[in-house]
């Protein structure tokens, strides 16, 4: 059996209700998440990043939303 995880883009975009990223992230932006929505994500997503702590695992997926144009609250 193969183990295929969430990838957290797709967890993003679920969080922030929307259909895909922004073309030109810098200057459009084209959802939010809150803080809360970054560490539930982190929570599940822990196992699969390269993080050795909660907190470097929400940076991931902050930069993660940020390059998609989510903002983070």
């Amino acid at each position: 059996k193969y183990y295929l995880p969430a990838r957290p883009i797709d967890l993003l975009r679920k969080a922030a209700n929307i259909a895909k990223g922004s073309p030109n992230p810098l200057t459009d932006k084209v959802g939010s998440v809150t803080q809360d929505q970054i560490k539930k994500i982190a929570e599940t997503k822990i196992n699969d990043l390269n993080a050795a702590d909660i907190q470097a695992a929400m940076k991931i997926i902050e930069g993660t939303a940020r390059s998609m144009g989510i903002q983070v609250n």
